[in-house]
């Protein structure tokens, strides 16, 4: 059995490299960045593929399962998830630390950065294989750690949003045309209609009649009270702010706040939305996990192209207004003319984003580590699920406030 372990796990990573093989030589040539989106994809797919497949597996191994009684099906589940995640973070991490200090494409680890790629390939497939040898204390040891990095993640993406937001409304008032502040009012109306056409959506779904959903009227409510507050603040004559931004993260909370009601479990009296769907099909399936990988993916793409978080004060790029994920030819420049320019992001800073992205996808995968009613067959389902999102908004909320109030404050600091 354990033979057969081996083959199984040395026949997956031949044909990840395989698949990668020619994907990954032609994209890795427009930007290095979209190639190591892509493998970070093809980790997600792969924790998928096991979490469904490799429990028998896994259960037939004498090192994983040395248990008196052995575990539900759900646990082999989620350790599969959980080290393929592994592999993933270490992988990742130690580019991390292999790219930090690099000023200047001169240095020698900048063609490490933007090649060797059947090489990484190779290297990220052998590491994911070692994690299925490793003790299961150091995977729930990863499990409990997973929690905390998820939550950096999702700050760093309520970060980028503010950050988008509000270059956004900058860029068009600058304008200074009537023409672009007609467009700032018709897309803020158009953010508060559609931020209270979906609360009273929320309203309809999540609290049926003759239930008691206390929990689910508060987080509603409270979300509203949120977008009443940002306006009000938005539009203080000391704060001189505007409605785009403050519409924008009014639908967004809302949007969190939907989130967390729809990962209630599906058993839940007061989720009303998914109260008749007790089966899962295989389709529905397939389209949490497209969403998943998706939102995932844009988050850490987004996240290594800002110029706020990663580019060095050096950078020709750091004050202009290109996007640092170019889908032009800039990094098939000849590579003289590339050695005597500095980076145009932090590498390191870069990788570490991906490292924290594996420990959100896998907590997503697993329900957050929960093996209660259906988190191991659904994606992102359970009370833990629901609270991030709402502790999520919540952050939101007190960043987007900060934000505004803060120059107000301490005038005298850059914000």
């Amino acid at each position: 059995m354990m033979w057969a372990a081996s083959c199984l796990a040395s026949c997956c990573a031949a044909c990840a490299c395989e698949a990668c093989r020619s994907a990954v030589g032609s994209i890795s040539r427009r930007s290095a960045r979209i190639a190591y989106c892509g493998l970070f994809g093809l980790s997600l797919i792969v924790s998928w593929i096991l979490r469904e497949v490799a429990a028998p597996l896994l259960e037939s191994l004498p090192w994983i399962n040395h248990f008196h009684k052995t575990p539900d099906r759900e646990w082999f589940q989620t350790d599969a998830v959980l080290r393929v995640s592994l592999g993933n973070f270490l992988f990742f991490t130690i580019l991390a630390i292999l790219m930090m200090g690099i000023k200047n494409q001169t240095d020698p680890r900048d063609r490490l950065h933007h090649g060797g790629w059947m090489a990484k390939i190779f290297c990220w497939s052998v590491m994911v294989f070692l994690m299925f040898f490793l003790p299961n204390g150091i995977v729930s040891f990863y499990e409990s750690t997973s929690k905390f990095g998820s939550g950096l993640f999702l700050l760093i993406q309520v970060v980028l949003l503010l950050d988008f937001v509000h270059g956004w409304n900058e860029n068009w008032v600058s304008k200074d045309e009537q023409f672009w502040y007609m467009a700032l009012l018709v897309v803020s109306l158009v953010c508060y209609i559609a931020t209270f056409t979906f609360s009273g959506l929320l309203f309809h779904w999540f609290t049926p009649s003759g239930r008691d959903c206390g929990l689910n009227t508060f987080f509603i409510v409270l979300t509203l009270i949120l977008v009443f507050v940002f306006a009000v603040i938005a539009l203080h004559p000391k704060v001189n702010g505007s409605l785009l931004p403050a519409s924008v993260i009014s639908l967004y909370c809302t949007y969190l706040c939907y989130s967390a009601l729809a990962s209630e479990p599906r058993d839940y009296e007061c989720n009303g939305l998914h109260k008749q769907s007790k089966a899962v099909s295989t389709g529905s399936l397939t389209v949490g996990l497209l969403t998943t990988v998706l939102s995932v993916v844009y988050s850490a793409v987004r996240a290594g192209s800002s110029k706020t978080l990663l580019s060095p004060p050096s950078s020709p790029r750091a004050s202009s207004g290109k996007p640092l994920l170019p889908f032009d030819k800039v990094e098939e420049q000849d590579s003289k003319k590339e050695e005597s320019r500095p980076v145009t992001y932090s590498y390191s800073f870069f990788h570490l984003i991906f490292s924290l992205a594996s420990m959100y996808s896998a907590m997503l995968l697993t329900g957050w580590s929960t093996s209660i009613g259906e988190s191991g067959k659904l994606v992102d389902v359970g009370w833990p699920s629901v609270w991030v999102r709402v502790v999520t908004g919540w952050a939101t909320a007190a960043l987007f406030v900060w934000s505004l109030v803060a120059p107000i404050l301490f005038p005298d600091r850059e914000f």
